[in-house]
């Protein structure tokens, strides 16, 4: 389906995280180990936070990341405490810059793992549910925007968490009512600029791969030759659809039914589950 990854900490160059990596995420777009595809070109996207402006800036291309060479030129001078990064497999829609990943709405900046089963088939209803003041602001047609949008109408900005939950709660009520079986598949990060969530969960208890970096000062004390390390602070934090190398110690899946925040008044990892709309 998709891969992606989030930073949040010392500020460094994009091309530290997307590149430098044994498995990095342009390694990932043509050698998955734990996606659904081993290649995933189907357009790749960056957005990130700069020192000046509250909203991020995002770029997407239809073109596969490995070979993207404007990803390439921005990775390498740009630098940024707070970064996502997608590289897409398309689950049936078209493939457009519109539909590549991460989508911003104001401050706030989603990207997604997976996909709403039988799209096609519930796509009328979840539009209709959502707020017509955001509608115009929809550009794309994947199950991916549908579900940002969807979370905004549910109260994102107030709420991450329990918009979040009323989101999947619409979706699989109403691939319930369409007769799917197991109506949503997700991992999800979600990002204000400030505050970092991301959420694993599936219908079907069988979510996509999720991970997260183990603590920097623990990582420090089992690898202290690790130049890295050393550069970065104890508040940096990565989440990956699957782990950048094979740093012993250095990743932990995310539990199944499970979201997490990165904060500054200290990290969370709770239990999640779809509430009612």
């Amino acid at each position: 389906m998709c891969r992606w990854l989030a930073y949040s900490g010392t500020p460094v160059l994009l091309d530290a995280i997307l590149y430098r990596p044994t498995h990095s995420l342009i390694d990932q777009s043509l050698h998955s180990r734990l996606g659904v595809e081993t290649t995933n070109g189907d357009g790749c996207g960056i957005g990130w936070y700069g020192p000046q402006v509250d909203t991020p800036a995002i770029v997407r291309d239809i073109g596969p990341a490995w070979s993207n060479r404007n990803l390439r030129e921005i990775a390498g001078h740009v630098s940024s405490p707070l970064f996502f990064a997608h590289i897409r497999a398309s689950t049936g829609t078209a493939v457009q810059q519109t539909n590549c990943h991460p989508f911003r709405h104001g401050r706030w900046m989603w990207m997604h793992n997976g996909s709403v089963a039988d799209f096609h088939r519930v796509r009328r209803d979840l539009a209709l549910a959502v707020d017509p003041r955001l509608f115009p602001d929809m550009e794309g047609s994947t199950d991916s925007e549908m579900m940002f949008y969807l979370a905004l109408t549910f109260g994102l900005e107030q709420d991450p968490p329990g918009a979040v939950a009323r989101m999947a709660g619409l979706v699989e009520r109403t691939g319930h009512e369409h007769g799917v079986e197991f109506p949503l598949q997700m991992t999800v990060a979600v990002t204000d600029g400030h505050r970092l969530w991301s959420f694993r969960y599936s219908s079907q208890e069988a979510s996509r791969s999720l991970f997260y970096s183990t603590r920097v000062e623990t990582l420090r004390a089992l690898h202290p030759d690790v130049a890295f390390l050393r550069e970065i602070s104890d508040e940096t934090r990565l989440i990956v659809s699957e782990p950048l190398g094979d740093l012993p110690g250095a990743w932990n899946e995310v539990p199944e039914s499970t979201y997490g925040v990165v904060q500054p008044e200290g990290d969370e990892m709770l239990p999640f589950a779809p509430q009612a709309a």
